[in-house]
């Protein structure tokens, strides 16, 4: 009865129809692509969660606020946040109490994690030289405008100011700012510039110390 219909037009019509409503439709493509979509974001989702047990972070010390060159740390000025190893700079400092009185060399913006670059230290001078018997001296400039020029990491040759029997002689070449000029108070109440703070050799620190006592120092910045 049915072999008589192989080769009917309405045969190949029944054929047609049953491949169309085998073949995927829009709405279940849209079905397993939402599915893919969730277990994607489910997979990511145990990803990060099993990245954060496997490294939860390293404390650090971070600036609870903005902090200007000169000024001597207190405790709330600084605070604990956790980074990730991989994202931990060289000399970053660990605990609060690392830095609590000491003063700080150049700006730090809020938040910003603390290094030992930041802050004096026995170490600074070497840090800033490279010269492992470097020293630091303290350098009343003769012009306060060139002073307030100066930012922590500038390189600079010291001068003596030079008279009317001598010319001026450089005495230290290559020196970095460890702390720029800042003002501090003085007896009769007003201001003055503070000392410009300086990284350089031993032999070169005597030779500015000394002239510092007999004669107005300046600089040339690089």
């Amino acid at each position: 009865m049915f072999s008589g219909l192989r080769g009917h037009p309405l045969s190949a019509r029944w054929r047609d129809r049953l491949r169309w409503a085998l073949r995927p439709g829009w709405a279940r493509s849209m079905v397993v692509r939402r599915s893919c979509a969730a277990l994607l974001v489910l997979a990511a989702v145990i990803s990060f969660a099993a990245d954060r047990r496997q490294a939860p972070g390293t404390a650090v010390v971070a600036a609870a606020r903005d902090l200007r060159p000169g000024m001597p740390l207190r405790p709330d000025d600084v605070l604990l946040v956790r980074i990730r190893p991989a994202l931990l700079p060289d000399g970053a400092l660990r605990l609060t109490a690392d830095v609590r009185g000491r003063t700080v060399t150049g700006a730090v913006r809020r938040g910003e994690i603390v290094t030992d670059t930041r802050l004096l230290g026995p170490r600074l001078p070497r840090r800033l030289t490279g010269d492992p018997g470097a020293r630091l001296v303290p350098v009343h400039l003769a012009d306060a405008g060139t002073a307030a020029l100066l930012e922590s990491g500038d390189v600079v040759d010291v001068l003596t100011k030079g008279g009317t029997a001598e010319p001026p002689a450089v005495v230290a070449t290559n020196a970095v700012v460890a702390l720029a000029a800042g003002t501090a108070a003085n007896r009769r109440g007003g201001e003055s510039a503070a000392p410009v703070l300086l990284a350089m050799s031993a032999a070169a620190a005597h030779r500015v110390a000394a002239a510092s006592l007999t004669t107005a120092l300046t600089v040339v910045i690089h």
